[in-house]
């Protein structure tokens, strides 16, 4: 008795902790790729323009114009991207959706020749291809997923791709800009800043990955960092010769 109570403890704690996570990209990509590159973009810019000794209100200004136009860009770009992509899906879920619907025996072979192509013995092959056709909707599903490689209800939303993309840049590429509204005369306090956000971000990020958190967040800061050194010597360059 003391066994199988044991083993359907063993059977209840695999079922609560057997679960995944979700690797769509819903969300995910665009809110993640959204933060960094709003930290990044917008501190390389900004950079760039201190380095050419320009004074406050106009890296101000150019750090909320970059705030702006980048998640709007973003924005509209993850919308049409995630929109295209499945208005591709479904375009080819109706052309399945069509196929089983006028040929459906020759659909259900097909099927019954991919289990066996992946071990199943012919026979129970056929029957599970028999059984899983009998329901079209379900059938479809199967198809999409073995054919295509997707679940057709659980397309990526362009709407939720849009929203998380321009957020998370806005957030991200306010971080630089902010010290300059508190008050701040120099660009070191939004480096600092945007900076200590670069690792915050790519520390979260290695929640949902396989990564640890200060290898991601040390990757994202070095990364941040190099692309703002850059376009400070070049904005110093630049305005040093136009100077």
């Amino acid at each position: 008795m003391a066994i199988i109570d044991n083993e359907a403890a063993l059977h209840e704690a695999h079922r609560d902790n057997h679960t995944h996570r979700d690797v769509n990209g819903g969300w995910l990509r665009p809110a993640v790729f959204g933060a960094m590159d709003g930290l990044v973009s917008n501190l390389a810019l900004m950079t760039g323009v201190a380095g050419g000794a320009l004074d406050r209100q106009v890296v101000i200004l150019t750090g909320l114009a970059g705030l702006a136009a980048g998640a709007f860009s973003m924005a509209a770009g993850e919308y049409t991207s995630v929109a295209s992509q499945r208005e591709l899906v479904e375009a080819e879920l109706a052309v399945e959706r069509r196929e089983l619907r006028k040929y459906p025996k020759d659909e259900e072979a097909e099927l019954a020749a991919l289990y066996v192509s992946r071990g199943v013995e012919p026979a129970l092959a056929s029957e599970v291809a028999r059984q899983m056709s009998r329901d079209p909707e379900q059938a479809l599903e199967i198809h999409a997923r073995e054919e295509l490689g997707v679940d057709p209800g659980d397309l990526p939303s362009p709407t939720v791709a849009a929203v998380s993309s321009f957020g998370s840049f806005a957030v991200g590429a306010l971080l630089p800009v902010l010290p300059y509204l508190l008050g701040a005369a120099s660009l070191w306090p939004a480096v600092l800043t945007a900076l200590a956000g670069l690792f915050l971000c790519g520390a979260v990020v290695a929640k949902v990955t396989a990564r640890t958190w200060w290898y991601s967040g040390l990757r994202q800061l070095l990364l941040g960092g190099a692309a703002a050194g850059v376009t400070y010597a070049l904005g110093s360059l630049f305005g040093t010769a136009v100077g």
